[in-house]
């Protein structure tokens, strides 16, 4: 069963090596664990609903408690704390577009709020009810995940928006394909939160973003269903899918996806590779995805990163024995670890395995095979389940991400580490700080850095710490030429920055769509667009 306070399915779980307790203690001081609220202790909270009774509404204390909050790190400490604020009234199952169509039109005869809801695995402050007058119904689209139509011949693929990413993966593997989208939340979240939130996948460099993906669909709005006709191109007038993809539930609810899809490759593997340093770790990678080689994955870890996984990684007579080898081929102190992937037949894999070692052993990689990759490939979706171990060891985990050109990489990278390293210094605590490259182009890289904190002495002073160091790092993206979110949307949490980036031109013109599409604001109000 699904966690009702956390993350993913009761039944995984993920350890806290000893060496990794002992690692973080030695850099940021000992654990101070909080005591969690029980379920029976929040469903007393709940309040009655303020909606009545209808067919497709569930409103059931312990459903209006299990889609109240998403994955951020406030969502994780209301969770944990029992505190958590506002409920929505009831929770509906549409099984149908025309069920979607059904509550809409309630929504808007009845004064509802509604709040889309795919995975609940937002960590933007996207589904959480705010206060309101007005009642909150939550629209869970889980029961719309089937696959609808499959064009072979086209290669595209119709689904309901709530099929998660191993519903979407097995229903297109039982026919031969894959959508190749595997954010680390891919366990749990949606193919429409993906378009809704412009997500990207960690096989992005092989089959793209969502964005390229994304066909087009269906979103439902009050005025009625925009249908979005799929083109493999088209230059009549602006694309009208971009409305959509990162509109984070504003202008309707989507309701079908039309999506791109591949046939499944014959070989794929993924390979670790080691760099003796950071600046040359920063051109090997650059080299690769300029070069345009067919690679699937590339991922970069800065040194600290490198240390910090090899530390968790458990089996720290192994990892010895991996430490000395490295340090004699001239990778010791400061290494920074590349894994990379290859994905198609056996020939282009073996190409370009070629190339990418001989491209890396111009900037000093030592290649340590497939065994560190298997690895990556085997866990890349369990590492959200460490909050969980961390937590019970006394720490506070958080991410956060942008996006910058090449010239801008290093500069924004050290402005938001120094940022997190130092935010509580004036609270004498010390801040463990790495970060990675994920999803690189051309043009520039995402950057993804992960901050380790002490929470204090409650609820109350973890969750001021979080915002002292959130906000900080902000302001550090904002003003240095990154993106507020390459792959997470905005959401509340991130709304604030949203105007440097957009302009004042740009918020007008995104408050205008809200308006047209929204002109009562029931659509997930403060959202993308603080209201």
């Amino acid at each position: 069963m699904r966690r009702w306070n956390g993350w993913g399915d009761e039944s995984t779980v993920v350890e806290l090596p000893a060496n990794g307790a002992r690692f973080l203690a030695e850099r940021i001081g000992a654990g101070q664990a909080l005591a969690d609220a029980s379920l029976e202790q929040v469903l007393a909270r709940v309040p009655a609903s303020r909606l009545a009774p209808h067919p497709l509404i569930s409103l059931d204390a312990e459903t209006r408690v299990r889609h109240a909050r998403g994955q951020s790190l406030p969502d994780w400490l209301a969770m944990r704390e029992g505190e958590f604020g506002q409920f929505p009234d009831g929770v509906a199952f549409p099984e149908t577009q025309e069920e979607v169509r059904q509550l809409m039109a309630l929504a808007a005869e009845r004064d509802w709020v509604l709040i889309p809801y795919g995975g609940g695995t937002s960590v933007a402050g996207h589904i959480n009810p705010q206060a309101s007058g007005r009642p909150v119904l939550t629209l869970s689209l889980e029961r719309m995940n089937r696959l609808l139509e499959l064009d072979e011949e086209s290669q595209v693929a119709v689904f309901g928006p709530g099929a998660n990413g191993p519903q979407v993966e097995s229903q297109l593997r039982a026919r031969g394909y894959t959508l190749g989208h595997f954010p680390q939340s891919w366990e749990l979240s949606t193919l429409g939160g993906w378009v809704a939130s412009r997500s990207s996948g960690q096989q992005s460099l092989r089959y793209g973003r969502i964005e390229q993906l994304f066909a087009g669909g269906t979103l439902e709005t009050f005025a009625g269903p925009m249908a979005l006709p799929t083109f493999p191109a088209s230059a009549a007038g602006p694309d009208l899918r971009e409305l959509v993809l990162g509109s984070e539930g504003r202008f309707g609810v989507i309701s079908e996806v039309r999506v791109r899809v591949t046939p499944l490759a014959r070989q794929e593997a993924f390979y670790a590779v080691f760099l003796p340093n950071w600046a040359q770790a920063l051109q090997g990678i650059r080299s690769l995805v300029q070069a345009r080689l067919p690679l699937s994955m590339l991922r970069l870890s800065n040194a600290i990163e490198t240390e910090t996984q090899l530390a968790l990684a458990g089996h720290p007579g192994q990892i010895a024995l991996l430490e000395k080898y490295l340090a004699l081929r001239g990778a010791g102190a400061g290494k920074c670890m590349l894994t990379f992937g290859v994905t198609g037949s056996p020939a282009l894999n073996a190409a370009s395995l070629k190339q990418a070692r001989r491209l890396l052993k111009g900037f000093g990689g030592v290649f340590t095979g497939t065994l560190l990759g298997r690895k990556w490939a085997e866990n890349r979706f369990r590492f959200p389940y460490l909050r969980h171990a961390l937590w019970e060891a006394g720490y506070l985990v958080d991410t956060l991400e942008t996006a910058t050109d090449w010239a801008n990489v290093g500069h924004l990278l050290d402005k938001v580490e120094a940022s997190l390293r130092d935010g509580l210094a004036a609270q004498g605590e010390r801040v463990h700080v790495f970060t990675h490259l994920s999803h690189v182009y051309g043009e520039g890289s995402s950057l993804y850095t992960t901050y380790v904190y002490r929470p204090g002495g409650s609820y109350a002073e973890a969750l001021a710490r979080w915002r002292t160091l959130k906000t900080a790092a902000s302001e550090v993206i904002a003003h240095n030429r990154g993106t507020i979110s390459h792959q997470h949307g905005v959401g509340r949490d991130h709304a604030p920055w949203l105007p440097v980036e957009k302009g004042p031109l740009g918020m007008a013109t995104l408050r205008t769509l809200a308006r047209h599409f929204d002109p009562d604001g029931r659509l997930v109000p403060g959202v993308l667009l603080e209201d």
